[in-house]
């Protein structure tokens, strides 16, 4: 009896890790929160400037941090930052380790079966980015060459269809970082990041800016209410400025308001 009652919470246990769901308060307007004052959001930390660890107290700030705190703020909650490498945020978020993403992801059908987006807060796209004495200039010059792209990003997809010779980084930095130290071909990341990574002295050159997208901030399948009050609360700092001067505070550009 003893060893059954044993191997019974062993399995509970071992379904409990697999799931790796976590407990949620919900408030009386149907909103899921892990903590009902908090409103807990991830980044990784590691796509400049959007989110990067601060020398100071090793917290996360950028663009994307800084509009989740807005919404949090908006949302007459707490804002509380969690890092976590990107290649896992979605997965992270899916399960409740968090209660949204704000992580510069773009808006796609592969992730949108996994997770809902809120409106877009930013509008973006991929960008080729090589050394300045490179002769790619655009896809068409891709073909068996050696393109760095980060893990889990949608940029893996788009090189893909360009090029089989790709090669992982935990994040578009380092991967820009090693183009310009004399690795790989070309490196597709986002344009502001490419943009930002050149001013920073980085000896890289952007080429063909490939396709527009549409960033979203990432919220669980099952928190329709939560999704609802987020797009309401982005509406609001669209209409009163802060997305934009959150957005010219960082690129010196509203990226925020969608091209012509």
């Amino acid at each position: 009896m003893e060893k059954r009652y044993i191997m019974i919470l062993s399995c509970l246990f071992l379904m409990g890790m697999l799931t790796g769901c976590i407990q949620k308060d919900q408030l009386p307007d149907g909103t899921k929160l892990i903590d009902k004052e908090k409103f807990i959001f991830a980044a990784s930390g590691e796509f400049k400037p959007f989110s990067y660890v601060s020398n100071d107290d090793l917290s996360m700030t950028g663009f994307d941090i800084e509009v989740g705190n807005a919404v949090g703020k908006e949302l007459g909650l707490e804002p509380v930052q969690k890092r976590m490498k990107f290649k896992g945020l979605i997965e992270g978020i899916k399960t409740g380790r968090a209660d949204a993403a704000v992580a510069s992801h773009t808006i796609n059908p592969q992730r949108a079966k996994h997770v809902t987006f809120s409106t877009p807060y930013y509008y973006s796209g991929p960008q080729i980015f090589t050394r300045p004495d490179s002769k790619i200039k655009t896809v068409d010059d891709l073909k068996g060459k050696e393109v760095a792209v980060a893990k889990g990003s949608t940029y893996a997809d788009t090189a893909k269809k360009y090029t089989s010779n790709i090669k992982m980084y935990d994040s578009d930095i380092t991967a820009l970082k090693a183009l310009s130290i004399g690795r790989h071909d070309a490196v597709i990341t986002d344009f502001v990041t490419g943009k930002s990574a050149k001013k920073e002295g980085f000896k890289i050159q952007g080429q063909q800016l490939i396709e527009r997208s549409e960033q979203a901030i990432v919220i669980p399948k099952d928190n329709p209410i939560l999704l609802k009050r987020v797009n309401d609360a982005l509406q609001r700092l669209r209409n009163d400025g802060t997305l934009s001067r959150i957005s010219q505070e960082y690129f010196g550009e509203d990226i925020t308001k969608k091209p012509e």
